[in-house]
């Protein structure tokens, strides 16, 4: 037979990719706990048959399909877990589990890798190399893809390339973003302790007030970015949590402020935390309150080498046409980073957005994607995956 024709293949699994994918939905496990998806992920995988490892990085599984004749190792990650978030929205397969929900897509990425995965076991017999499906646990800021490299998912065999994707809905529908280099930023966490002297609200002279000097300061940490980096190189500092104090008429002994840095240049992420540090320190002094900061690395950045994104485009361009492809990157992070650094790859979005009803952004509890989106995925890492471990004709 002649080559395939993987968006048609892609097609005729669509609903049984969107039944996967609700199912899924309805019943969402946060990092570490997906012990439910992961059976269901191992049983299929095995169904297929390939050979499956169940437990990797506690509660991920890797699936290996190998051909008939030696050739590289292609690496397909897909990540499974959901998060912390009640949803809000009125679907007959909205989440079941209260406080718990796929707010991401991560439910499709599940049901896409299973999709890919009985796509290409019909051409194991053509094959000329191996897929290695990673079906990733704990992608949310809980070290699943590291949990599972330090359980060796990267070895036995050793993958020469690694494509993952990411379904998007800041992105419209149709569209697919592939882009060289940088394509999320690394990401980490810091801890600003403001240390104060609590009082009685009546007496604020008393007292050395953490909350004014923690206002300070959060309002000062803006000037980072606008004032310390080139215009043209992309840092962002936000403070998303501010805690202190328990009553309206008690100064509290300290405040406590959380926040992230994100860039895709180490050097600047590494510059705003000085800088951080320096502006903390010194407003809490001129306040009287003494400043701590801790710092947590979370992800590193997220870099397309050239090789494997040259492929993707390929592709892409193949499945989508060339009008489709959009060169851009996000300040978003992705623990995919650490797999990357290892192994030469390519991470990409499926557009899924729509303005009128598509629109919420990710993590929000009312997110929801075209689900036809899932036909494009699949279709693209298919084929990407297919130029490394098919001939041109599959016969």
């Amino acid at each position: 037979m002649g080559q395939p024709d993987f968006k048609q293949e892609a097609e005729a699994l669509f609903d049984e990719m969107v039944a996967m994918r609700r199912d899924f939905h309805r019943h969402p496990e946060l990092g570490f706990q997906e012990t439910r998806t992961s059976r269901i992920v191992a049983e299929k995988l095995g169904e297929l048959g390939l050979e499956v490892q169940y437990g990797v990085g506690q509660t991920g599984v890797v699936g290996l399909l190998e051909g008939n004749q030696p050739g590289p190792t292609i690496l397909l990650r897909f990540d499974m877990d959901a998060l912390p978030i009640q949803e809000e929205n009125n679907l007959d397969f909205a989440s079941q589990n209260a406080g718990v929900m796929h707010a991401c897509g991560h439910d499709s990425h599940v049901s896409m890798g299973l999709a890919i995965a009985n796509i290409m076991s019909r051409y194991q017999k053509q094959m000329a190399g191996t897929l290695k499906f990673m079906f990733q646990p704990a992608e949310e800021g809980l070290g699943g893809a590291f949990a599972m490299i330090a359980s060796g998912v990267l070895d036995n065999p050793v993958p020469d390339a690694a494509l993952a994707m990411h379904v998007w809905t800041p992105e419209q529908y149709g569209n697919v973003r592939v882009v060289e280099g940088p394509c999320m930023a690394s990401s980490s966490v810091f801890t600003i302790t403001i240390q104060g002297r609590g009082g009685h609200g009546a007496a604020p002279h008393l007292a050395n007030d953490p909350i004014l000097a923690a206002a300070q300061i959060v309002t000062a940490l803006q000037s980072i970015v606008s004032r310390n980096v080139n215009p043209q190189d992309s840092v962002v500092v936000s403070i998303g949590q501010f805690d202190a104090g328990t009553t309206f008429n008690v100064i509290p002994d300290r405040a406590i402020l959380k926040g992230t840095v994100r860039s895709y240049n180490e050097t600047l992420h590494r510059k705003a935390y000085r800088r951080i540090l320096e502006m903390a320190t010194n407003m809490g002094k001129a306040f009287n309150c003494p400043v701590t900061m801790e710092t947590i690395a979370i992800v590193a950045a997220v870099v397309n080498a050239p090789e494997p994104t040259a492929v993707v485009r390929e592709a892409a361009v193949k499945i989508m046409g060339a009008d489709k492809i959009v060169e851009h990157r996000t300040m978003a992070s992705e623990d995919m980073g650490y797999v990357l650094e290892e192994v030469p790859g390519c991470y990409f979005f499926i557009g899924a957005g729509d303005d009128d009803q598509f629109s919420y952004p990710h993590h929000h509890p009312k997110f929801n994607f075209d689900e036809r989106a899932m036909i494009n995925g699949v279709a693209i890492m298919s084929e990407a995956a297919a130029k490394y471990v098919l001939s041109n004709e599959a016969e």
